[in-house]
């Protein structure tokens, strides 16, 4: 990426270009606007130094002005440092408020030159990765959305990406599929699209949490029972599992059900075979299982707790969604879909604090706890934004300490960490980035060294 110079006066363009190239940044020179266009439509530019007058006895630094808004139509994101002698500092002062990143007296301080222009360029290499990234994610998100039938997921991470690209890829397999991962973080979501992409999507969803059944009430539920076959029973019930019959059935939290459960299930899971309590009639159905569980089946396998032949039938194909804080580029994606969902008219928006408060916790509770703290917010909230205390995320509160983000020993840090965050919303905008803080460009630029050094550094 290179620095461009725009500059009438030889010597003084030289003497940029070599200072520059002293310092490792390779730079070209335009000597008249015109130029100096052609330069940013055919190369690769990632800084402009311009003078603010061209043509001889000019001093107001009208032409400076009018080529930084050529610029800008060109690029708007493109960085420009205007050099203005005394003479037509107001029009360098008007070029930094319409957008500019900043402007040098001539004679300039060299080590300032060259400081200004690595960090620019450093910024300017930042948002153009940080845009093709998102160009890309959002690419590929809405080629899986036009590929399958996504249920209303909300995502933004690769790890998620995968998941719901793996689930959508398999759904058309016809065999049991395992979801694992902790609990509230989405495993029912990935069972409605394994089901909504399947031949049976038309076919009943059926689900169960066979975790949560005892023993004695285990085969009543996932099987049916015949009048009489227990106490209290006067009327034939249907099971889950016929309920199911040309659908899937999902068994959420497998990991949790007995091992007498376990044998129960095995026949039903292998053959598709059962029969009613209190009756001997064998039934078929034809069921797509999908079982879910928080638990480590192979562990409890190893301490007799989980059936191996039963792991074997339902483990197939295995879908490991990963928990939030291996996420947090959802974290505000989501808190935004369940403010939209909870409020009927517009709902307030994310404070900055709220924001760095929400992805730096650790989401213990995963996905639904975020959806209950928006809930949460969306009632107690009483100004115009949403704040971490509404949240009940506030600084130095034990949920907001849960998991630090980063060790942080000043209130820079937490400017860094904001930013940075800002940034990566508007998709390495500095105009948009600018527009919420509420500040210039160029006093973002300045704001932004900070990040650019961490960043750079490692």
């Amino acid at each position: 990426m290179k620095v461009l110079i725009v500059e009438d006066q030889l010597a003084v363009a030289k003497a940029l270009q070599v200072l520059l190239e002293v310092n490792d940044l390779e730079a070209v020179i335009a000597h008249n606007p015109e130029k100096a266009i052609e330069c940013v439509e055919q190369d690769d530019i990632g800084v402009v130094i311009q003078d603010m007058n061209f043509s001889e006895g000019a001093t107001t630094g009208a032409e400076g002005l009018a080529l930084f808004r050529r610029l800008r139509t060109l690029d708007p994101e493109l960085p420009v440092l205007a050099m203005t002698a005394w003479s037509s500092l107001e029009s360098a002062v008007e070029m930094v408020k319409a957008g500019a990143a900043d402007y040098l007296a001539k004679p300039w301080d060299d080590d300032k030159l060259v400081a200004s222009v690595k960090n620019l360029l450093r910024m300017r290499e930042l948002a153009l990765e940080n845009a093709r990234l998102q160009h890309e994610k959002s690419f590929a998100r809405g080629e899986l959305a036009r590929k399958y039938e996504l249920c209303g997921v909300v995502y933004r991470s690769a790890a998620m990406h995968r998941v719901v690209s793996l689930a959508g890829q398999v759904a058309s397999a016809d065999v049991p599929v395992l979801i694992t991962g902790p609990n509230g973080a989405g495993k029912e979501m990935i069972a409605e699209i394994l089901h909504a992409n399947s031949r049976r999507s038309a076919a009943p969803f059926i689900k169960v949490n066979a975790g949560a059944l005892p023993d004695d009430l285990l085969e009543a539920e996932l099987f049916g029972a015949e009048p009489g076959a227990f106490t209290g029973s006067v009327k034939r019930r249907v099971g889950r599992f016929e309920a199911a019959h040309g659908g899937t059935l999902f068994l959420d939290e497998i990991g949790n059900l007995s091992l007498a459960g376990q044998m129960k299930l095995l026949r039903a899971v292998q053959r598709g075979e059962f029969e009613r309590l209190g009756s001997s009639e064998t039934r078929k159905v034809d069921v797509r299982i999908v079982a879910a569980t928080n638990a480590d089946l192979r562990a409890a396998i190893a301490k007799g707790t989980f059936r191996e032949d039963l792991l074997f039938r339902l483990n197939v194909i295995e879908i490991e969604v990963p928990a939030l804080r291996e996420r947090r580029e959802d974290v505000l994606p989501l808190a935004v879909e369940f403010l939209a969902r909870g409020q009927a008219e517009k709902p307030k928006p994310l404070s900055l604090e709220a924001r760095a408060a929400l992805t730096d916790y650790a989401w213990p509770g995963n996905v639904r706890e975020l959806m209950n703290r928006i809930q949460r917010a969306s009632i107690v909230a009483t100004g115009p934004e949403i704040t971490a205390e509404d949240l009940g995320l506030a600084c130095g509160s034990p949920a907001a300490t849960a998991e630090p983000a980063e060790p942080s020993s000043s209130e820079g840090s937490s400017e860094r960490r904001e930013l940075e965050l800002l940034l990566h919303e508007c998709d390495g905008m500095i105009s948009r980035v600018a527009a919420r803080l509420g500040i210039s460009r160029q006093a973002l630029y300045r704001r932004l060294g900070i990040v650019l050094e961490r960043r750079f550094k490692g």
